[in-house]
């Protein structure tokens, strides 16, 4: 084989090597490890938390193209305080109205990255049939193999807010809180 012969090779297997190393990766949440949780002022003396116990969704990522997406798919009726007749008045038409609106969705319009690791989503948010933007600060970011089961997996923790009233839900304003605060913790499996 002549140096003309290995040296085009040699590009080609970097070129095509490359090519295999920035392609996106994709990602199934794993529901039993992702958490979506919120608080929201109770008549200004507390701050009671919730959480939505039934999510779905998807993300990618391209570290070399330092691009990335996410979509998650949360059901509105998995609301739960920890009080059942709070968690029927939450999802009635005065707050979730869960039977017309069976779906709250996530879908990313941007991901800004700190070096290699995703550090802001900009994305919107469509709840009670409207749809508002609503930025995530991502405050943890790995992706490795999970000791337990070899698999491939990335997680995340992130953090933003909302006004529930910019929805349509104003039900008991200003007693119960408009600004709503999200804390997310997540890790999804490679596809």
């Amino acid at each position: 084989m002549s140096r003309f012969t290995m040296f085009l090779s040699a590009v080609f297997l970097i070129v095509n090597s490359h090519q295999v190393l920035a392609a996106p990766e994709s990602y199934i949440l794993d529901p039993t490890h992702t958490y979506l949780h919120f608080g929201i002022s109770h008549l200004g003396f507390s701050t009671m938390h919730g959480r939505f116990d039934k999510s779905s969704g998807h993300f990618s990522i391209d570290n070399a193209a330092k691009k990335a997406s996410v979509k998650v798919t949360i059901e509105a009726a998995s609301i739960n305080t920890g009080l059942e007749k709070r968690d029927d008045h939450l999802r009635s038409p005065d707050f979730m109205n869960a039977v017309e609106f069976p779906e709250v969705t996530y879908q990313s319009t941007a991901v800004t990255f700190e070096g290699d690791i995703p550090s802001v989503i900009e994305g919107k948010l469509t709840l009670l049939g409207v749809t508002k933007p609503i930025t995530l600060t991502i405050t943890a970011f790995k992706c490795g193999t999970n000791p337990m089961n070899s698999r491939a997996m990335c997680g995340m923790d992130a953090v933003g807010s909302m006004k529930r009233s910019d929805f349509g839900m104003t039900y008991a304003l200003p007693g119960v809180g408009d600004e709503l605060k999200l804390t997310i913790e997540a890790e999804g499996y490679k596809d």
